[in-house]
């Protein structure tokens, strides 16, 4: 027997590893997403570590998850197709307005250049930044902020993705958005069945709405004091 015959088996695949390939087969592939490189970052994006302990363990069902402060984490299919919509550019600048968790963040950090997330909510913010370091998600940027107002002094961004419902499209987002660039939202009342819109700026600066399917988003909330 040779040593080569003597080496231990490799380790068995991580449960979690194991949940994730699984959740993108049946619940993202077998869907309609087909955009590799999406496919991928879902399967290597740790969905699990963006949710509270008590629902770890439902971390890969194809469902929305509470992460506290009234804001959930969205379905795995709809953070795929929402992504897969934007159309992802490994040089392109996004903005994402309502950071959450940060989950999203994260599949779009492996997919583009930088990621500038802006979160309302204070504490969201703050762990969400916490969990993304942690992870080494080095090109993402999160701010507390009114995601009504994008980030301005980044603009013009390749990609802007909304992640809850306004009832209708924040000017500033579509004035932020680059030539060439896109915008996924959610539109509509809260209690409401939602339009998943993508808009596109053409290169002269025209926009084109396009709807794609009835969602259900936590709303959008402005910040009382938007001076900021």
């Amino acid at each position: 027997m040779t040593p080569a015959d003597c080496s231990p088996d490799p380790p068995p695949q991580d449960a979690f590893a194991r949940a994730r390939a699984a959740m993108v087969a049946s619940q993202i592939a077998s869907r309609g997403v087909k955009d590799a490189r999406v496919l991928e970052a879902m399967r290597t994006v740790p969905r699990h570590e963006f949710v509270p302990l008590s629902v770890r363990d439902d971390a890969y069902v194809d469902s929305p998850l509470p992460i506290g402060h009234g804001q959930t984490i969205s379905q795995p299919y709809i953070v795929a197709l929402m992504t897969e919509l934007a159309r992802p550019a490994p040089g392109d600048r996004v903005l994402e307005v309502g950071t959450g968790s940060g989950y999203q963040a994260a599949v779009l950090s492996r997919l583009v250049d930088r990621v500038f997330s802006v979160e309302l909510v204070e504490p969201l913010a703050q762990s969400a930044a916490a969990s993304l370091r942690r992870l080494g998600y080095d090109n993402v940027v999160v701010r507390n902020g009114d995601g009504y107002l994008g980030w301005p002094d980044e603009a013009p961004f390749d990609i802007i993705m909304v992640t809850a419902a306004p009832e209708e499209v924040p000017p500033a987002l579509v004035a932020q958005l680059a030539r060439g660039g896109r915008l996924v939202v959610p539109v509509g009342r809260v209690w409401d069945v939602q339009d998943l819109q993508l808009i596109e700026k053409d290169a002269a600066g025209k926009t084109t709405t396009r709807s794609v399917i009835p969602v259900r988003f936590v709303p959008l909330v402005k910040k009382r004091d938007s001076s900021q």
